[in-house]
């Protein structure tokens, strides 16, 4: 059961994240640019995130999704340390346009919450 909530839980944060990078269509790619993800992977993204999300949501695959959604996480985190110790702060972009606060450790203790969440979904299963 606790599996099942982390899995749900990350699920609806992969998803939301996805669609709203979707939903911002142009602002993405730029700000995708800003982070430093390379112009071929930047389209993939949102997708990436729906798909692993759903998976996640509806609990299909188990553990993978879960799996997935941790290497995701410490990518994003390994790109969000390296422009911090950088001194480079541009918009976060995680959740699309909306959240356009500049990076910092609390994007990185948020992402180390998520990833527990997957750690919780796949070894509670």
């Amino acid at each position: 059961m606790i599996a099942t909530a982390a899995a749900v839980a990350l699920g609806v944060v992969f998803l939301v994240a996805g669609a709203g990078k979707v939903v911002s269509r142009r602002e993405w790619p730029a700000q995708a640019a800003q982070l430093g993800a390379p112009e071929v992977v930047a389209p993939l993204v949102p997708w990436w995130e729906i798909v692993v999300g759903a998976l996640l949501v509806v609990g299909v695959a188990s553990p993978w999704p879960a799996v997935a959604a941790g290497a995701t996480l410490v990518v994003f985190t390994a790109l969000l340390v390296r422009l911090i110790a950088r001194g480079e702060h541009p918009p976060c972009a995680c959740f699309s346009v909306s959240s356009a606060r500049p990076v910092g450790w609390g994007h990185v203790a948020r992402n180390a919450v998520f990833l527990g969440l997957a750690v919780i979904a796949v070894t509670a299963t």
